[in-house]
C-alpha cells in the first residue's frame, strides 16, 4: 500500500473513532465509496437465498457491520487496511439520523438541488434548521438531521425532487475527513460545533411513505393494504416499498403472516426472491424481529 494509502486510512480511522465517540455506528469505505469489505456469503448459489444481516459473526455485510464500540471499529478497519475513508449509518439509535444529499446539479430538471429544497420549503411551510453540513468532493451538500425513534424513514433517490437524495435507515453517509477516488469530504465552516438537528415535521412527513388505506377508506390493518403497497411499486420504488411495508407488518405483530404475501408481491414486482428475503429480513432486523 503506498504511503498516501497508509495516511489516508490511519485519518480515517481516526475519524471514524471520532464519530464513534459520539454515537455514530460506522463503517470502513474504499476509495469507491462502497464498504471496504466484501460479502462473506458473495460465493454463495444465486438460487440459495442469503438473508444474513451479520449472524454468522463475520465481517462483510455493509452497513450491518456498523458499531459505536472502539474495539470493533479498529477490527474492521484491521481487515480492511485499503480503507480510506467511513460511512455512517442511517436511521440508528441514538440519533437516528437522516442524510439529505443535495446534489450540484439535477439533469432531469437543470436545476439546482439546493433550490429545489428551498422550494419545497416554502411550499411545505419548514425551514431547515442550524444542523452539521457535510461539503462532498463534487460540490454537493449532505445535510445531517435526527429522526424520531418510532420513524423509519426510507432511502430514496429523485422522490422529494430531482436532485435530493434521502439516507435513512439502511443507508449510510460518507463520513467527513474520508478520502474518495474525487476528493475528500469536509466539513462546511461553521457547521463542526453544531449537533444533528431534529428534522422539520413537514419535511419528516414528506421523507415518510403516504399511509396505506384500503379501497373503502379506512386504515389497512389486516396487512392486504401493505401487500397491495408492495404490488403498486414502480422500478426504483420496489425495495423502498417493501422494506417500509415489512416494517408496518413486524410493527403490528403480523410480520410472520405476511412473509410468504409480500415475497410473492416482491416478486411480482420483479424483485428475485433473494432480494426480496434480504430486504424483509432487514426490517425484521430494524424493528427488533426475527423473520
Amino acid at each position: 500500500m503506498a504511503t498516501t494509502d497508509r495516511r489516508a486510512t490511519t485519518l480515517a480511522l481516526a475519524h471514524a473513532l471520532s464519530a464513534a465517540e459520539r454515537g455514530l455506528a460506522v463503517i470502513p469505505l474504499a476509495r469507491t465509496k462502497l464498504p471496504a469489505l466484501r460479502s462473506p456469503h458473495r460465493d454463495a448459489p444465486a438460487s440459495e437465498p442469503f438473508a444474513c444481516r451479520g449472524e454468522c459473526g463475520r465481517f462483510g455485510h455493509g452497513v450491518h457491520d456498523a458499531s459505536t464500540d472502539p474495539d470493533r471499529v479498529r477490527a474492521l478497519f484491521a481487515a480492511a487496511p485499503w480503507a480510506t475513508g467511513y460511512g455512517i449509518a442511517c436511521g440508528l439509535p441514538p440519533h437516528h439520523l437522516i442524510g439529505v444529499d443535495l446534489d450540484t446539479k439535477s439533469a432531469a430538471a437543470q436545476t439546482d438541488s439546493a433550490t429545489a429544497l428551498r422550494e419545497l420549503a416554502l411550499r411545505h411551510l419548514f425551514t431547515i434548521p442550524p444542523t452539521v453540513v457535510v461539503l462532498t468532493p463534487s460540490g454537493g451538500r449532505h445535510l445531517w438531521l435526527t429522526g424520531p425513534p418510532d420513524h423509519v424513514v426510507p432511502n430514496s433517490a429523485g422522490r422529494l425532487a430531482p436532485g435530493i437524495d434521502i439516507r435513512g435507515a439502511g443507508g449510510y453517509l460518507v463520513g467527513p475527513g474520508s478520502r474518495t477516488r474525487h476528493g475528500a469530504y469536509t466539513i462546511a465552516p461553521g457547521t463542526s460545533h453544531l449537533r444533528p438537528a431534529p428534522c422539520p415535521p413537514a419535511l419528516l412527513r414528506l421523507l415518510l411513505p403516504p399511509p396505506v388505506r384500503r379501497t373503502d377508506g379506512e386504515p389497512a390493518g389486516d396487512g392486504r393494504g401493505l401487500v397491495q403497497f408492495v404490488l403498486a411499486a414502480h422500478e426504483g420504488q420496489r425495495n423502498t416499498r417493501l422494506f417500509w411495508a415489512a416494517c408496518r407488518a413486524y410493527e403490528n405483530g403480523v410480520g410472520a403472516a405476511l412473509l410468504a404475501p409480500l415475497l410473492d408481491a416482491a416478486r411480482t414486482t420483479g424483485l428475485t426472491e433473494r432480494e426480496a428475503r434480504a430486504t424483509i429480513a432487514s426490517a425484521a432486523r430494524m424493528t427488533g424481529r426475527h423473520p
